[in-house]
């Protein structure tokens, strides 16, 4: 298996309008193995971060299965408009998929939609800003975007569902990281495969305005 830190803006596929994206370097990572590496998990074009990819057909299946049983843990910092009343809680809402020849698709909340859960913690705050941990314990499209929006506080320079960013940190496109990923291969007691993704330094201002620090 491979874990790589994908840049912000990098498509996981090919879309319908071609263009860049990620499957264009799996040759180059394939390492003499017969098959290319394959993504295991999704993975949002404008998120950055932990990506997870086998590079075996028993190991993208065993991968399938971690994610399929919710034990993969993941976990995704984000900068966020607006200040949570609490330091932690859990985010309960349903998201489905609409589209319109308008406006394209989306995901919105609904009563009717497929159940989607995420734990969410503050880490830090600023200026009209706060910096949280999501822990989604589902993987809904869209999903830590959708619920950051529903609360009141969408996720700074998410183009879909937050308003647009001012200045200097709109260039600094979704503040959203996938942060760290841990994936239980053993049993306990022994400790799973984990890996950590930096910052990226389009993203370190916000951060560091809410008391983010290399440390951190």
């Amino acid at each position: 298996m491979l874990i790589l830190d994908k840049p912000a803006g990098l498509p996981v596929h090919r879309g319908p309008r071609g263009g860049a994206s990620l499957e264009d370097h799996l040759p180059a990572l394939a390492q003499g193995k017969r098959h290319l590496p394959q993504p295991a998990h999704r993975l949002d074009t404008d998120t950055a971060g932990c990506l997870v990819l086998g590079r075996t057909k028993p190991a993208l299946a065993e991968l399938g299965r971690l994610f399929a049983e919710g034990r993969a843990r993941k976990t995704y910092w984000a900068v966020v408009r607006g200040a949570p009343a609490a330091q932690s809680g859990r985010i309960d809402l349903p998201l489905r998929k609409v589209s319109s020849a308008a406006a394209g698709w989306r995901m919105e909340a609904h009563p009717e939609g497929q159940p989607a859960l995420t734990r969410w913690r503050v880490r830090g705050r600023g200026e009209g800003l706060t910096w949280l941990e999501l822990r989604p314990e589902t993987g809904r499209t869209h999903q830590l975007r959708v619920h950051c929006a529903a609360q009141g506080w969408p996720i700074l320079g998410d183009p879909f569902y937050g308003p647009k960013a001012p200045g200097a940190l709109q260039a600094g496109g979704l503040h959203l990281l996938a942060r760290a990923i841990e994936l239980p291969f053993s049993p306990p007691p022994s400790p799973p495969l984990a890996a950590t993704a930096p910052v990226p330094a389009a993203m370190r201002a916000a951060f560091a305005a809410c008391g983010w620090s290399e440390a951190a």
